[in-house]
């Protein structure tokens, strides 16, 4: 039944509006930074709901193996998972700098542990690139556009809707851990 509930949830997820459209209408794409595993990364500020420092997390027995545990936050339990673990597949060594990002997808909370939240970055979509064409083709979904900056390295949008999907397929994986 794991696996079917599992499987629920995933066709849940794909009809979730969890990301932004981008549409050259708009005036301004705000971006919350972020860097993991040296890499920049970003998620629409929209769906953050706050950015802490990190929190010791709560191994959760028989959880996904991309879901660290849980940290409690103003009341409420948060799953956590390791963005350079889910990127990856390495861990991230957790620092001073390190932040826990705090998404609200559709009510639903997640904690993305970082290594150093960097800033806000205000864009018109217009410059937003796609992810080139042999990576979407080939199931890359992970990073939805660009935006390249003049002398420092390009940012990728994250797609949180393919962060969850990957989170519900480590469930149906076997582990040597669960």
């Amino acid at each position: 039944t794991n696996s079917f509930q599992s499987l629920i949830s995933i066709t849940c997820w794909r009809s979730m509006n969890l990301e932004t459209d981008y549409t050259p209408e708009a005036i301004e794409v705000s971006l919350a930074c972020f860097e993991a595993r040296r890499r920049s990364y970003a998620v629409d500020v929209s769906l953050v709901r706050e950015i802490v420092r990190t929190h010791e997390v709560t191994p959760l027995p028989s959880a996904p193996d991309l879901i660290d545990g849980v940290v409690e936050l103003r009341g409420a339990l948060v799953p956590v998972l390791d963005l350079g673990r889910v990127l990856t597949g390495d861990p991230s060594e957790v620092t001073n700098q390190s932040r826990i990002v705090v998404l609200d997808c559709v009510g639903l909370l997640m904690g993305l542990c970082v290594d150093v939240a960097t800033d806000v970055l205000s864009v018109n979509p217009s410059i937003l690139e796609d992810v080139p064409e042999l990576a979407t083709q080939a199931g890359y979904n992970v990073v939805r556009a660009v935006v390249r900056r003049e002398s420092e390295p390009p940012v990728m949008i994250l797609s949180v809707k393919a962060i969850m999907e990957k989170v519900y397929r480590s469930a149906l994986e076997p582990s040597g851990e669960n």
